[in-house]
């Protein structure tokens, strides 16, 4: 009784003082509920000492939905949670999140919740509460319609709704939610991207229940994730070969489906697969009339199916944004099914992963009728678009893999197996939103005190392997921002800044080549002397060895004798201007080098052929003999007496005492191999017959 007493002491305190004015000084969500406290004759109830008054208010609403005491619910957490997470500097933040999970759990059972304005103030009010926790906690906002969270709070609630966030995108959603207002999320900004969910969720129920492409889904169970050109005045472009068809373009959670315009109704549906392993690919095109490539506006598909690929066109006035969405939806449900190909995943963790996919599409369609101080990168917004592009995406995969067996594993072992706390399955929260997806009929409930992809008062493996791959993100985003900072203009530019870096090389390269054309004979005949010595010791490895010591001694000398002092820029001089004709005809003598180069090297090839065919017996037994005697040599002479011979060959053959005699030697090799003609060459032009419709 002395402890209730304390309770209600303590709240009627609060009030009397002005402890809530903080609180009260506008009609608040909360006015009512501490209202409602203050007056309740179970105010002890409604009370715990270790969580803060905001907190106290949350965990309330939660205890209303579970429909159990306030006191009963901290109780089953205590009894449920391991003693790792009850430490006092811990407990009020631990306790708070096990009860948003299980409320929220509770309520996304609910058919129509994303419609409920409840439901979303709840779930923002749960991120407030999540910033301050504790008694101790000193509110550092107002908690009124101008109330704000950060991305931790919005990163540890928000994907415990899946269809909300992930956990690998949510800090991603936030970012581009949060552009425009300094990085904390308000609730206007909230509850416009859940209303755009509902909607978004309510166009997929509807195409997906249209008996549009019926008969070619029925067998997989099918959804229409999304059509373009459903109307004919902006219709998508289908190029086969030199063909072009408009049409309308549909994607399901397995295939993408294109028919193609008629007068008044479309042509039969042409599939082409997503879910089989057909080896296939999409990837950005260009096109243009009587194919010419000028307009990025296109993706091209291939598959092991396909004769040849076929090359989708989004045509639009500026940009390719439209192009670049439909890319980032159709990678996603590829990767999705290669992802469950890969690690062979089966079952209701198929139809989950799948659900992943389709509701990072879902998210993405609401956050594109968003605007945002940021233009919006589809990639970064889709779960398996964004591992195919994070560092250590890879990583990140398998810890997903790793957890759908386990899971599997347990489902089989132990269906019913359940300590009363049960994380939000894709699957359940689909069919309340009145979509079912997959063949699973039922999907069993999880055990243990993970939610999700998230887990009270601990990171899971997937959160720090994401963790650790955004770290990792962060230093290759910083690189390349350096990168694209000293990205120069001008062939005549670049040329000199690459002479001017590669100077020290080429500097020891002009040093070396006059060491070995001796044209300084003591530091040639020292060079020498000292190489043949290392090569007949054995000691070529201890040698590199030292070489790489050194270059790792010079980069730590360094690094510690410009410790503290900034980065000296590397300086060029620039080479005088050179208009638009004089570029030209630079680009052009390049290209006349490149292809003297490549003609040289066919010359090469063609009299080789010639040679190992036998098309010009004279030389080629000339070839073989060379052949036969340095085999007999690579036989039987050790490979370190190999070695020291080729090299003392090589680099003496410049001597004073050997110049004329290698000039002699190399005059004659320049004739046997001019004297060689190379093997004819035939080039047919293919005529290509393409049909046209």
């Amino acid at each position: 009784m002395a402890a209730v007493s304390k309770t209600r002491n303590m709240i009627e305190g609060f009030v009397r003082d002005g402890s809530f004015k903080w609180l009260l000084k506008t009609r608040s969500p909360f006015h009512e509920e501490f209202e409602e406290m203050k007056m309740s004759p179970s105010a002890e109830r409604n009370w715990i000492d270790e969580l803060s008054p905001l907190a106290n208010i949350v965990v309330r609403r939660c205890s209303k939905i579970l429909d159990i005491p306030t006191t009963q619910l901290q109780e089953n957490f205590n009894e449920e949670a391991p003693d790792v997470i009850k430490v006092p500097s811990r407990y009020a933040r631990n306790f708070l999140e096990y009860s948003c999970f299980r409320a929220l759990t509770l309520s996304t059972q609910t058919s129509g919740y994303m419609e409920d304005k409840k439901f979303r103030r709840l779930t923002f009010d749960m991120m407030l509460a999540w910033e301050v926790p504790d008694a101790a906690s000193q509110p550092s906002i107002d908690i009124d319609e101008d109330a704000t969270v950060g991305i931790e709070a919005f990163s540890r609630i928000a994907p415990a709704v899946p269809i909300i966030a992930d956990v690998i995108i949510s800090d991603y959603i936030f970012e581009f939610l949060t552009a425009s207002t300094g990085g904390r999320l308000q609730f206007s900004t909230f509850e416009k991207y859940l209303i755009g969910l509902e909607r978004a969720v309510r166009k997929l129920k509807t195409q997906s229940e249209s008996s549009h492409l019926s008969s070619q889904r029925s067998g997989r169970g099918e959804r229409i994730l999304e059509m373009d050109s459903a109307v004919t005045t902006q219709p998508v472009l289908q190029h086969v070969g030199i063909s072009t068809w408009p049409g309308r373009l549909t994607l399901t959670d397995h295939a993408m489906y294109f028919e193609t315009f008629r007068v008044v109704l479309y042509d039969k549906p042409t599939v082409y697969e997503l879910a089989d392993d057909l080896r296939q690919f999409v990837k950005p095109e260009l096109t243009g009339p009587w194919g010419t490539r000028l307009f990025d506006k296109a993706f091209l598909y291939k598959s092991v199916l396909l004769s040849e690929p076929i090359v989708m066109e989004l045509p639009e006035l500026k940009g390719h944004a439209r192009r670049d969405y439909w890319l980032a939806i159709i990678r996603e449900i590829l990767y999705a099914h290669r992802f469950i190909r890969k690690f062979q995943i089966t079952g209701v963790e198929r139809d989950e992963t799948l659900l992943k996919a389709v509701f990072g599409i879902l998210r993405l369609q609401a956050l594109r009728d968003m605007t945002s101080a940021i233009p919006l990168s589809f990639e970064a917004a889709l779960m398996f678009n964004a591992c195919d592009q994070l560092p250590g995406g890879d990583q990140i995969l398998e810890t997903i893999a790793t957890r759908s067996t386990d899971r599997e594993l347990d489902r089989s072992s132990d269906p019913k197996a359940a300590s009363g706390m049960y994380s939000i399955s894709a699957s359940t929260m689909a069919s309340s939103l009145g979509v079912v997806f997959g063949t699973s009929s039922s999907v069993p409930k999880e055990s243990g005190i993970t939610f999700g992809d998230i887990s009270v008062g601990e990171l899971t493996p997937l959160e720090k392997a994401v963790k650790e791959s955004r770290s990792s993100y962060k230093m290759v985003a910083n690189a390349q921002a350096t990168v694209d900072g000293v990205k120069i203009e001008g062939i005549d530019t670049n040329l000199a800044v690459m002479k001017e870096l590669l100077f020290p090389v080429t500097e020891l390269g002009n040093r070396l080549v006059k060491v070995f054309y001796w044209e300084e004979p003591v530091m040639s005949l020292a060079f020498c002397l000292v190489s043949t010595y290392v090569i007949y010791r054995g000691w070529v490895s201890y040698a590199l060895a030292m070489v790489l010591a050194f270059v790792a001694l010079f980069i730590m000398v360094t690094r510690y004798c410009s410790r503290g002092r900034p980065v000296d820029e590397f300086k060029v001089i620039a080479p005088p201007p050179m208009n638009t004709m004089e570029q030209l005809l630079a680009v052009q003598n390049a290209i006349s080098q490149a292809e003297e180069l490549i003609q040289d090297g066919n010359i090469i090839l063609l009299k080789l052929r010639g040679l190992l065919l036998s098309i010009f017996p004279q030389a080629s037994d000339r070839f073989a003999v060379a052949l036969g005697i340095i085999a007999v040599f690579v036989a039987f002479v050790p490979m370190r007496v190999m070695i020291l011979l080729a090299f003392l060959e090589e680099f003496t053959k410049y001597s004073p005492m050997r110049r004329s005699s290698t000039e002699r030697w190399y005059r004659r090799m320049r004739e046997w191999w001019f004297s060689i003609p190379a093997a004819p060459v035939v080039i047919e032009k293919l005529i290509e017959d393409k049909k046209k419709k």
